[in-house]
């Protein structure tokens, strides 16, 4: 089964898990990497912090690991 980037998944555990999510972080204004709050917060809260359409990031994200058609 191909695993997905799910909003429910930690900001760090994407990170840890695919690092070359880290431009679409960049693109959106999150600078998770080093943040602690990366640790504890699920993509959908941090999405929702920062007024960012979680659709769209799980989009690209997804797209960033080959999960997603371009």
């Amino acid at each position: 089964m191909i695993k997905k980037i799910t909003g429910k998944m930690s900001i760090n555990d994407v990170i840890e898990k695919y690092p070359e999510t880290v431009d679409i972080f960049m693109k959106y204004g999150l600078s998770c990497v080093g943040c602690p709050f990366a640790m504890m917060e699920s993509l959908e809260q941090g999405a929702k912090s920062h007024g960012i359409n979680i659709k769209e990031l799980l989009k690209d994200l997804n797209k960033s690991i080959g999960r997603e058609k371009v």
